[in-house]
């Protein structure tokens, strides 16, 4: 028997936001399949986002800044050891000792160790009350220490300094900032951008000291922080001192590892960010580049990570500069600079506004013959999506147009429509606005691209430059968007596309054959309203066939090898042992691999096109009908056991669970609909992360709405409690069917509210207090779905002439083309086609 070769090693030292990044990295290009990967990490917790940091005092919890996604370390075989830091490399042996003792041999070691804080050496820093300002512990630890103090001090006033300060003030406490460079953020903004920030700053009762530095850390009687004396002679009391005077790359283990660093810290890389060791990489705020800077900010270390796995593959990429833009919101204020901020090319040019009144600063920095070269933007920086892809390049209007605000001169008429396709709008993730503009919603450009998902700046340029945010309509062949398209064929009663095309169509696109963003959409708006419209509500019908996704089109969901996946219904998670027998019956004889869903389903995977009728043909007869997996409609309300079972349960959030399902189901929708119903305020069927979730209280139910857990998690928000059973399921007749109605395409619940004007408190009017006069209307559209429901797998049975669409081959309709093979996936058996029955009877 031949012993496997094991796969190559990599460790991963670090597990930061870089580190989670060179992860997926690896895991979007295969690599994770095709070597072990241990990481180790020094911190309690997986990487989160450290940008955000200071969000933790407004409220976001160490979970909601967590930047691994649940799973995915298991999904990819990755080893993740938490609070087990690399203590020695052995590059000779090619070894790592963590501190643990555990020795982890490497072929390929990668160090993310990221910078730690610096901290001046003064008297007294080490005394308690003195902090740094870095890590979730850091935060925890400073909430704890300032319960006991009335007053705070942050040495430094660059970013993080700013932050910090905004931190103490939040937690009540009288705060002073010093910074020993003669204006605040000297690294981003220039004198006049660091003059209106100082205002505003002092404005809201901060105490700001600048050009002075801190000499010595004053302590009490009992050995804790009481104040500190300046470089000014001056003293100041405090009882809480935060330092945050600049980060330094973690290094140590490199020079004691024998590896080359810069003369000023960072560890030496090349271009392919390889260290003098060609075995060991160096990613992040720990490396010096190419151009012998160490980058503090997340985009370049992003890049360093990207760089660092394709040259692992041994593809072309380099690393040799970047972008050092930034945007921030500091203790309220926007901040932005881009590109030469401080005009340090030859014979540049300064444009300037300043408004020391509103706090308003903005200076744009242009060489002799126009080229915008960078930039500054102090109190209003709403311009900064625009003028940072700008730079490099001569913009289409005068410069001084592109600062002054309105009312204080012709203003430009200027959108991110009119940058080019190559501008790249995401510096984070290097993401260009023709990749931008290739999706059609927020959550599409996010899972597609990542933009948006990192320091989060470019978010209002992207949701200009989506289409129906742009005012460009659904697509080129529709001038609307999708709720007013919605509009249109509900009030006059159209249910044909061609129909809706020829009719409301741009003038380009009538009489043409529409597109693939406007067909689905379409098609789906026909089919939520088809009672209404007398359409039939069957979606593979006429017409409707040739409108629907490749999901749609069979009836099932599309899998990587080709093959299918079924999901019979199970409303509320409840099913019969026979019923389960069906099941395994059905994936035994057809050789499926079956897994249980999140959503307390059974998902069946490998199936053949030719395959699906005989599949539902054996669980119709069974009792099962289509459960909607493949569709933009209600997928699963899932279910506790509620007070049936559970010591614990108030309400019967099954019986509940069943009764919304089987209410809801087919209902089609601009996205997947998800919901669950809990049992009882311990809230085991994770009601809060659904599109409209219920909660069981003593006195009824309560109503959550827009949740979503998938990419861009985000929680419900309640909308209704302690409702009667009939007024709950009232208030979700009318909130799907105002989602329905006024949500763009692909558009979920949660980005869907986000986006309502009037957000939560808007809805509540709507659907509870029917300020807008629509209540009657949403409920009686609803009763019409609920009417006319009918399963989509039962119908298609029935009809020989919908079964003819289920062939692998339309020029092979009979048996399988021999000549094709499918691979089995992990379980998955080849089944004998020669057994297979439907209700006794050979098929």
């Amino acid at each position: 028997m031949t012993v496997p070769e094991p796969l190559p090693a990599i460790v991963l030292i670090g597990h930061g936001m870089v580190g989670q990044r060179y992860l997926e990295a690896l895991a979007e290009r295969g690599a994770t399949a095709t070597h072990r990967i241990t990481v180790l990490c020094e911190e309690p917790r997986p990487a989160y986002d450290r940008v955000h940091l200071t969000s933790y005092f407004s409220g976001r919890t160490p979970e909601d800044l967590s930047l691994t996604p649940a799973g995915f370390m298991e999904r990819h075989g990755i080893e993740l050891r938490l609070d087990d830091p690399a203590e020695h490399v052995d590059t000779a042996a090619r070894t790592v000792t963590a501190r643990s003792g555990r020795v982890v041999p490497y072929d390929v070691l990668v160090l993310a160790t990221g910078s730690h804080p610096f901290v001046p050496p003064i008297p007294g820093r080490d005394a308690p009350g003195c902090f740094v300002y870095r890590t979730i512990e850091d935060l925890l630890a400073i909430e704890e220490y300032a319960r006991t103090r009335s007053s705070g001090a942050v040495v430094g006033g660059g970013l993080l300094g700013l932050e910090a300060a905004g931190a103490l003030q939040g937690l009540g406490l009288a705060t002073r900032i010093v910074e020993f460079a003669p204006r605040l953020m000297p690294a981003q903004v220039d004198e006049g951008g660091g003059a209106a920030l100082l205002r505003t700053i002092e404005s809201m009762g901060l105490t700001v000291h600048t050009g002075v530095g801190t000499q010595e850390v004053l302590t009490g009687q009992d050995g804790s922080v009481c104040g500190m004396s300046l470089s000014d002679g001056s003293t100041v009391e405090t009882g809480l001192v935060v330092f945050s005077a600049g980060v330094r790359p973690r290094d140590q283990l490199a020079r004691a590892a024998g590896l080359a660093v810069g003369e000023r810290g960072g560890i030496t890389v090349d271009a392919r960010c390889r260290t003098s060791d060609p075995r060991v990489y160096a990613i992040g705020e720990c490396a010096q580049a190419v151009d012998g800077r160490v980058y503090g900010l997340v985009a370049p270390g992003y890049e360093m990570a990207e760089t660092a796995a394709e040259d692992l593959l041994g593809r072309e990429k380099e690393f040799t500069g970047a972008d050092l833009s930034t945007k921030l919101k500091l203790l309220g204020v926007d901040v932005a600079s881009f590109g030469d901020a401080h005009g340090t090319a030859e014979g540049s040019l300064d444009v300037v506004w300043s408004d020391s009144r509103s706090g308003v600063y903005k200076k744009l920095v242009v060489s002799p013959e126009g080229v915008l070269l960078g930039g500054v933007l102090v109190g209003d920086a709403d311009a900064y999506g625009l003028l940072r892809p700008l730079t490099g390049s001569v913009p289409p209007v005068a410069p001084e147009r592109l600062v002054l605000p309105a009312g204080a001169g012709a203003p430009v008429a200027l959108g991110p429509s009119a940058l080019p396709d190559t501008a790249v709008i995401c510096s984070c993730h290097n993401v260009t606005k023709k990749a931008v503009t290739a999706c059609a919603t927020l959550p599409e450009v996010k899972k597609c691209t990542k933009a948006g998902t990192g320091c989060g700046s470019c978010l209002k340029v992207i949701g200009q430059l989506l289409p129906a945010a742009a005012g460009q309509g659904l697509c080129g062949c529709f001038p609307y968007t999708r709720a007013e398209l919605y509009e249109i064929v509900r009030t006059r009663r159209l249910a044909s596309y061609r129909d809706i095309l020829d009719g409301h169509g741009s003038e380009e696109a009538r009489g043409g054959d529409g597109c693939e963003v406007c067909k689905p959409a379409v098609g789906s708006i026909i089919a939520s309203l088809a009672p209404a419209l007398g359409a039939s509500g069957y979606v593979l019908d006429g017409e409707q066939a040739a409108l629907q996704d490749t999901n749609d089109h069979f009836l099932a969901n599309l899998q990587r090898n080709g093959s299918y996946s079924v999901v019979p219904r199970v409303p509320g998670g409840e099913i019969t042992p026979d019923k389960l027998i069906v099941i395994g019956e059905v994936a035994r004889d057809f050789g499926l691999y079956t897994k249980i869903t999140g959503g307390q389903r059974i998902d069946l995977f490998g199936a053949r096109v030719d395959q699906l009728p005989r599949i539902w043909a054996r669980l119709v007869d069974a009792g099962f009908e289509s459960g909607h997996a493949y569709g933009k409609a209600l997928r699963t309300v899932k279910s506790c056991v509620g007070q049936t079972w559970c010591r614990y349960g108030v309400q019967d959030s099954v019986r509940m669970a069943i009764d919304l399902e089987l209410r809801y189901r087919g209902l089609r929708a601009p996205h997947k609909l998800k919901s669950a119903v809990s049992g009882c305020a311990r809230e085991c069927a994770e009601a809060q992360s659904k599109d409209f979730g219920v909660i069981a209280t003593a006195s009824g139910w309560n109503l959550y709405v827009g949740g979503n857990g998938g990419a861009v998690p985000r929680h419900a928000d309640l909308l209704a409690q302690d409702l009667s059973d009939a007024e709950l399921v009232r208030l979700v007749d009318r909130f799907l069917m105002f989602y329905i109605r006024t949500a763009d395409r692909l558009e979920r619940t949660s980005t869907w509210l986000e986006r309502l004007e009037g957000g939560l408190d808007h809805l509540r009017d709507v659907v509870v207090h029917d300020s807008l006069g629509l209540c009657d209307e949403l409920e009686a559209l609803m009763a019409d779905h609920v009417a006319h429901y009918r399963d989509e797998w039962a119908e298609t049975l029935s009809d020989p002439e919908r079964l003819r669409r289920f062939v692998s081959f339309v020029n092979a309709p009979g048996a399988p083309d021999p000549t094709v093979r499918f691979v089995p996936e992990r379980d998955q058996v080849k089944p004998d086609l020669a057994v297979l029955t439907v209700g006794g009877a050979a098929r």
